[in-house]
């Protein structure tokens, strides 16, 4: 039976990481180098089962799990701490979302849902979800369409390649609200309501033109979760091999069973897996020459200089307004409001010099560069511009 113990479960931690050493590190046959001899390493379970992800268990073997010693009596003994946790406690845990777990009933309109993505998104996912600033793109139009590039190569002159966003390429929506709800917004996580995650949900599949049950997402349309159950996306049979589903697992063992579904080579004929040196001494390596985009319709700009702005503005004041102003346009977030004397001279007692390290390197809940890609002169540009602007 399962026990609720925090000192337990460091203990299952440690051995996880204890495993995964095992894995790469030996086994209770291992030579002084502790490289694993062939007959302590098994690549089924007990079942007869090949393993799962292609590699090896290791067994027990004279108290020995490969060069770790090994106590033989837990097994049979079992754990004896901690507690059962109460039906409450483990539906406080239960908050997945999946494919088969919906989430929790609530309701939110994609005109909702815009204008919650124009005040807390926006500035990372750009405009109608186009991404910037480092952060993915969220659509680049409509997903059917889009989703056809995918069988696209790169292997001839303005070969468009595959468009991969989430419209187009992910399988299932039942990530992207669980995205929204535990990760999201950036400097803010699990701010947001139910409703509001259904109404950004919405937002963003209207953005990519997706239909649910055969109807057009529009500004009036209402989100719910009987609606969410129905979303089939774009591209939710376009991976190989299927992982969903009763006996998704066997698929899988036969799928890589077999190194001409994914492209592999078996040196050894399938006698002996092989995970270094796999290559034969006299294979014959090719490599492509002269790969690239170098032919642009239009033609690419190549001046250098940048034209002469009149009237511009105070180094600093875009870019914050492009990537700051999020967390500091009040202290909602809980970092030092724009125009905040007293919250800026806190923050300015420390020496400038600090300031800036910390914007730079992060501190607290602030991301280093609060998560942009701006240069260390520019950071300090937009710390300038925030501290004058408060004086």
């Amino acid at each position: 039976m399962f026990k609720l113990d925090r000192k337990f479960l460091v203990a299952l931690s440690i051995s996880a990481a204890s495993l995964l050493a095992i894995g790469c590190n030996g086994d209770a046959s291992a030579d002084a180098q502790g490289h694993m001899s062939s007959s302590a390493k098994q690549s089924v379970y007990a079942n007869g089962k090949a393993v799962i992800d292609g590699g090896v268990t290791y067994p027990t073997v004279n108290g020995k799990t490969s060069q770790y010693a090994v106590n033989t009596k837990i097994p049979s003994s079992g754990f004896n701490y901690g507690r059962t946790p109460t039906a409450n406690e483990l539906e406080a845990w239960n908050t997945d979302v999946t494919p088969w777990k919906l989430p929790p009933k609530g309701q939110g309109s994609v005109e909702d849902g815009e204008e919650i993505y124009e005040a807390k998104c926006v500035m990372c996912h750009g405009d109608f979800g186009s991404g910037g600033g480092g952060y993915p793109s969220l659509s680049k139009g409509n997903a059917y369409d889009l989703q056809k590039t995918l069988t696209n190569q790169r292997n001839i002159p303005d070969a468009d390649g595959p468009t991969r966003e989430f419209g187009s390429y992910w399988p299932q929506a039942s990530t992207l609200w669980w995205y929204i709800h535990d990760g999201m917004p950036h400097p803010k996580t699990k701010s947001l309501s139910i409703d509001q995650v259904y109404a950004l949900t919405a937002y963003i599949i209207s953005i990519n033109e997706i239909k649910i049950d055969g109807e057009e997402v529009d500004d009036e349309y209402v989100l719910d979760q009987e609606k969410f159950s129905k979303i089939v996306m774009p591209n939710v049979d376009g991976f190989e091999p299927k992982i969903d589903g009763k006996g998704a697992t066997d698929v899988v063992r036969a799928y890589y069973a077999n190194p001409k579904n994914f492209g592999g080579q078996n040196l050894n004929k399938g006698a002996v897996r092989c995970t270094t040196n796999c290559q034969e001494a006299n294979a014959t390596v090719k490599r492509i020459q002269g790969v690239g985009i170098s032919d642009f319709l239009p033609p690419m700009n190549v001046t250098r200089d940048m034209p002469v702005e009149k009237g511009a503005p105070t180094p600093g004041e875009k870019d914050y307004q492009a990537s700051c102003a999020v967390c500091h346009a009040d202290s909602s977030m809980g970092a030092p409001a724009f125009g905040n004397k007293e919250a800026w001279a806190k923050v300015t007692s420390q020496g400038m010099e600090t300031v800036y390290h910390n914007a730079i390197n992060g501190k607290n809940g602030m991301p280093p560069k609060g998560g942009t890609d701006l240069s260390d002169a520019k950071i300090k540009d937009v710390i300038n511009y925030m501290v004058n602007s408060s004086k």
